[in-house]
């Protein structure tokens, strides 16, 4: 590997996102803002149970509604050449037959020349159905669940020795669904540009594997289909995969021979775009009286759709995370009449770390050590599950500094027993962890005779401010002006790049930059020869060549690190409560999140990432939850009206706090993720502040007024 690393930032702390200009004044265009030449609108019909067929469809008086060009359903739909060719559990192949699949399924597309007309004409199509007994409920069919095709237990020396522990907890933690409800809803706009050439302009977190799928779902050669997605407003996850809205607009620009719009509607959000699922967990957890674990086991039961087996494994969390000798782990998925799950941030160790860390909080009253230093006696020097070395790990450091930041030599020892102003107060905390991967990317860097530098990858962009690391990189590496680069992305016209998920883009991206850039470097001392200076005036050098610009395309991935070292990136959360002993109402008054995440790049954009993955936190530990009414398999609660998430009176004061340990196995920059860390053990150090400031263990979030009220002292 390429050794050589940038300087630490200095003039460069405090950048501003290089497109925040564009997005406060709107200048930055959304999949939905994109008006080609001779736009419809479709919306879609969903189906109103949660398992059978369609009896009948009947959308005459939506045919003759003004403006109406399609009605398109199974009945109707043009023949779709990827279909025959899908294995038995794969995304919903939306209009192939008259199965339901799920309560909002959708089952037809209404497209016409506005979309007022569209959606009037939407209503009046009337749907039949041939109804089958549902399942939509995990707790009441956990017996059901079963090993999900790619995983298998884990076991490391004795799975039962917690049993036999002087000090032990056995627990069981319920997580409810939710939603990614980003600010942008999802939407794309579908062109035919010749019988075997497409242009989407979609909401999508990876253009160029939207692009793959596309080809592969029409029949159509991949370079015939264009991807544009440069600017996303959030996605968490829900934009990793191809959905049915997306091919039912495609499908539907094919029928009606000119280009077609969709965009979900908040509702259409829950049923659509995936979330993250249901899961029940269990926890074995024991100790010896020194603190030292003796054992842990974990069960996990997620659920899935029938369609499709979705894991996100939880469980793992508890082999990779502490010291320990005897590890059992067990993942398995439950099949349910329901949409399916995808990915949402911080995906598996979001859900697990709930378990685990309220586990270890718990077990740390028993033994009167404080938790911090709980989880300092078990310290991981080592990958537990493999035994192999760290890439790099400051984990101890982030302890130190989130604990000092929080105060938390205030904890009170006995829980419930300190107040301020009437209110219980509490302290909690918990580890977080996720993996940090270096996935394949290229860059295309061109200097121009002008003094400007143009960077171009397929990266896509949900919110981090992606270019704006990419540009600071670029900035050292070649020595010139931040406002002398542009980074173009988001377009499968650009080099690869993989998908904006699992905080790998910097690691990624960002090697491919500083790599391009080093090859530009070297380009440009061939031109001046053996004299020449390490940053020159690289316009006049070109001119002084005849030369318009200079380009080079230079390729980026891991090499044999991935073999001797395990790679993670770590945060630590602290959390000050406030409990109302009458209400039972819960406000974080005070978070401290630590990210030990390699080199910080860009601090003022870093920061921004931490802040955003607390909040989420927040919303896991107290407010967030998919409700079901399962005697019909239907979301309650679609809307944001009954679907709780922060606001701002929600938001305490947050620090944000980075240990700034370059990681130099792992990429050039020293840099690793953070987007995952942020929210991973946020719900757990919530949980555990609510248990230090009242004595009550929740173990079912959301932690809601009516989980403490009633119960013990808030009586």
């Amino acid at each position: 590997m390429n050794k050589r690393t940038l300087n630490h930032p200095k003039s460069t702390t405090g950048t501003s996102r290089v497109d925040g200009r564009l997005k406060v004044t709107g200048g930055a265009k959304y999949a939905a803002e994109f008006n080609v030449k001779g736009l419809a609108y479709g919306v879609l019909v969903g189906a109103t149970i949660a398992k059978g067929s369609i009896r009948s469809i009947d959308s005459k008086k939506a045919e003759n509604a003004p403006g109406v060009l399609a009605v398109i359903s199974h009945l109707n739909c043009p023949k779709i050449p990827g279909y025959a060719a899908e294995p038995a559990k794969a995304p919903i192949k939306i209009f192939y037959d008259d199965k339901v699949l799920y309560n909002g399924h959708a089952v037809a597309l209404l497209i016409a020349d506005t979309f007022e007309r569209a959606q009037y004409a939407a209503s009046l199509i009337k749907v039949e159905y041939n109804a089958q007994k549902h399942i939509t409920s995990l707790k009441d069919n956990l017996g059901s669940a079963v090993a999900p095709p790619s995983d298998a237990e884990f076991k490391k020396g004795n799975p039962d020795a917690w049993q036999s522990a002087p000090f032990k907890v056995e627990q069981e933690y319920i997580l409810p669904s939710e939603v990614h409800n980003p600010m942008e809803l999802h939407a794309i706009v579908a062109r035919w540009d010749a019988p075997d050439k497409l242009t989407v302009w979609d909401k999508t977190q990876g253009v160029k594997d939207t692009q793959s799928n596309l080809a592969r779902i029409f029949g159509i050669p991949v370079e015939n289909v264009q991807v544009h997605s440069k600017y996303v407003g959030g996605a968490f996850g829900s934009a990793l995969q191809v959905w049915q809205h997306e091919v039912a607009a495609i499908i539907g620009a094919k029928v009606v021979k000119r280009p077609v719009k969709l965009m979900l509607t908040r509702a259409d959000m829950f049923t659509s775009v995936g979330y993250r699922p249901l899961t029940w967990q269990k926890i074995g957890i024991g100790a010896a009286a020194d603190g030292k674990l003796v054992g842990i086991s974990h069960w996990a039961t997620g659920q899935t759709s029938t369609y499709e087996d979705f894991a996100e494994s939880p469980a793992d969390v508890s082999r990779q995370l502490y010291a320990c000798a005897n590890l059992y782990t067990n993942n398995k998925i439950l099949s349910l009449d329901v949409g399916s799950p995808i990915w949402m941030r911080g995906p598996g160790y979001a859900t697990g770390t709930f378990a685990l860390e309220s586990a270890m909080d718990e077990l740390s009253y028993q033994l009167n050590i404080d938790p911090v230093e709980l989880r300092l006696i078990n310290y991981a020097e080592t990958d537990p599950e493999t035994g192999k070395p760290y890439s790099g790990k400051s984990l101890r450091e982030a302890y130190k500094m989130g604990a000092e930041n929080i105060g938390w030599h205030s904890r009170p020892k006995k829980p419930g027993s300190m107040t301020e102003d009437g209110w219980l107060v509490g302290y909690g905390m918990s580890t977080g962890m996720f993996q940090a991967d270096r996935e394949p990317a290229t860059v295309k860097a061109t200097m121009n005779d002008d003094g400007s530098l143009i960077l171009q990858t397929a990266v896509s962009d949900i919110g981090p401010g992606t270019a704006t690391p990419m540009v600071l990189i670029a900035s050292e590496t070649m020595g010139i002006p931040i406002e002398n680069i542009r980074f173009d992305l988001g377009d499968s016209a650009y080099p690869n790049a993989p998908q904006q998920g699992g905080s790998t883009i910097v690691s990624s991206v960002g090697s491919a930059v500083y790599l391009a850039c080093i090859a530009l470097k070297e380009k440009f001392q061939q031109l001046i020869g053996n004299g020449g200076t390490d940053k020159p005036d690289y316009a006049a050098v070109l001119k002084q060549h005849n030369l318009v610009k200079l380009e080079v395309v230079t390729d980026s991935k891991a090499g044999t690190e991935v073999d001797k070292y395990v790679m993670y990136s770590w945060s630590v959360h602290f959390i000050k409560v406030l409990v109302n002993p009458l209400t039972g109402v819960v406000k974080v008054d005070k978070a401290t999140c630590v990210a030990d995440s390699g080199r910080i790049i860009s601090p003022k954009t870093a920061r921004s990432q931490i802040i955003g993955g607390a909040i989420m936190g927040i919303g896991m530990a107290l407010m967030e939850e998919t409700v079901i009414d399962h005697r019909y398999g239907k979301v309650m609660n679609a809307s944001f009206g009954d679907y709780h998430v922060p606001v701002q009176a929600d938001i305490p004061q947050i620090e944000a706090l980075f240990v700034n340990e370059p990681d130099l196995n792992i990429n050039p920059l020293g840099a690793k993720g953070m987007g995952e860390i942020s929210l991973i053990g946020m719900a757990a150090a919530v949980a555990n502040a609510v248990y230090n400031a009242t004595g009550k263990r929740v173990t079912e979030l959301p932690i809601t007024p009516d989980k403490l009220v009633g119960w013990g002292e808030l009586s």
